[in-house]
């Protein structure tokens, strides 16, 4: 068993409904799951842009990864219905639970001048999106092998109702916020 579930069930949630004054243990914030997706804008010309970010994706998380497909045409953007525009993956359970380890004790760290992440970066449903410019500061990532540096954007969907209970849920955590 991960760490952090164990951290969850036994520290996170008693503090948690000591400070919000929660009756049952049902009412407190839970992370439901971990949503990673990589925008790949050169996908749509060259499919071994989508094929690179998917390995990437698929090492960094240990579970398959999806290529996305564009909804509806953009001229703007030069991009077609249907073609391939990047690659997600939704982690839940346990690996859900690493990852998230793995992301705040490894990975955040090793960000160059790394100051914390935002706190403001909720959606209003107790939702958070956190923006990584490139995926070499996983440890799973060989320099080397690396086809392109790209971002991805990795969204903790929580059953917080409020911005304040998942902003507890997290920074008990230990989410790196600035103060």
């Amino acid at each position: 068993m991960s760490t952090y579930k164990e951290l969850y069930n036994k520290e996170i949630i008693p503090a948690l409904m000591k400070e919000f004054n929660y009756k049952t243990v049902m009412q407190v914030p839970k992370l439901e799951k971990i949503v990673i997706n990589i925008g790949v804008g050169e996908g749509h010309t060259d499919e071994k842009y989508i094929d690179a970010a998917l390995k990437d994706l698929e090492a960094i998380t240990g579970q398959k990864a999806v290529v996305t497909k564009a909804h509806k045409s953009i001229a703007g953007f030069k991009i077609r219905e249907g073609q391939s525009i990047g690659v997600k993956t939704t982690l839940r359970g346990e690996k859900m639970y690493i990852f998230m380890e793995k992301l705040i004790r490894i990975a955040l760290p090793r960000v160059r001048d790394f100051r914390g992440v935002s706190k403001n970066a909720f959606d209003g449903h107790g939702n958070y999106t956190l923006g990584i410019k490139e995926q070499l500061i996983f440890p799973e990532i060989v320099y080397d092998d690396v086809v392109k540096v790209r971002g991805m954007d990795i969204v903790f969907v929580t059953t917080a109702n409020t911005n304040e209970e998942a902003r507890a849920l997290l920074a008990k955590f230990k989410m790196p916020f600035k103060k």
